[in-house]
């Protein structure tokens, strides 16, 4: 099945890169007729056990360190809290709006994120705590709205501002779980209607990609395949778009 291939694949991405499962996943599944208040929840549920999944397999191959006293466990919980409250504040507002609306809103997200990516690949520049602060915001309400657009910004706030690839993978995956747990108790609550036929289709989808995807950071060249990344989500943004203006 598509989906179930979809799911492995994006998942194998998000826990090997940070990035990439919701962002990827969520167009596809529009582009499959799925409505955004059946893909976002199912997206957030899947994702916070594969998050922790790939919490325990980073710190267990030491790629992170996430014992409480550690800086690690330090950021990732920051993160996690201030993302937590964006999820709120976004799911609040996805039960409210127009579902053509935050179709479009993916499509866009979608291929903007495809271009960041792309553009600031090998890009430095300087970053501080508060600005990674104001982008682990405005990621978890992406994440909250749309299932996606988590990843590539805080993976990217946080190399931008000196934290160690690989930690940051593991760091991402924290602060992650915390974010779609919070959005997915916020969905039971504002809308009250959960598509669990997919939701447990993604789940037994996509957790057996974590151990595969934490076992290659160690020796993967990330660089290429986050070019790869970049160039299949501004592709996904823009098929979204095109299916949205068609009216199919």
């Amino acid at each position: 099945m598509l989906v179930v291939a979809v799911a492995f694949i994006s998942e194998y991405l998000d826990s090997g890169l940070g990035m990439g499962y919701g962002t990827a996943l969520a167009p596809i599944l529009i582009i499959l007729g799925y409505s955004p208040l059946q893909i976002v929840p199912a997206i957030l549920i899947s994702q916070f056990l594969t998050d922790i999944a790939a919490c325990v397999s980073h710190h267990n191959l030491r790629n992170v360190n996430l014992k409480i006293n550690s800086s690690d466990f330090k950021v990732a919980l920051t993160l996690g809290l201030i993302s937590a409250v964006a999820a709120i504040i976004s799911v609040a507002i996805a039960v409210k709006i127009p579902k053509q609306i935050i179709s479009i809103y993916i499509g866009l997200l979608v291929f903007v994120m495809g271009i960041l990516i792309l553009v600031t690949l090998k890009k430095p520049m300087q970053f501080s705590w508060r600005k990674l602060m104001g982008i682990s915001f405005l990621a978890a309400f992406n994440k909250g709205l749309s299932g996606g657009g988590y990843g590539p910004l805080v993976m990217g706030g946080q190399i931008l501002s000196g934290v160690g690839a690989k930690n940051a993978v593991g760091i991402t995956a924290f602060a992650e779980a915390i974010t779609c747990l919070v959005g997915f108790i916020s969905y039971i609550i504002f809308a009250k209607a959960i598509d669990w036929k997919l939701t447990v289709l993604l789940i037994i989808s996509a957790v057996p990609a974590v151990p595969f995807a934490a076992l290659t950071v160690k020796n993967i060249n990330s660089d290429k395949l986050k070019r790869y990344v970049g160039i299949l989500i501004t592709l996904l943004g823009l098929l979204t778009l095109i299916k949205i203006s068609g009216g199919s």
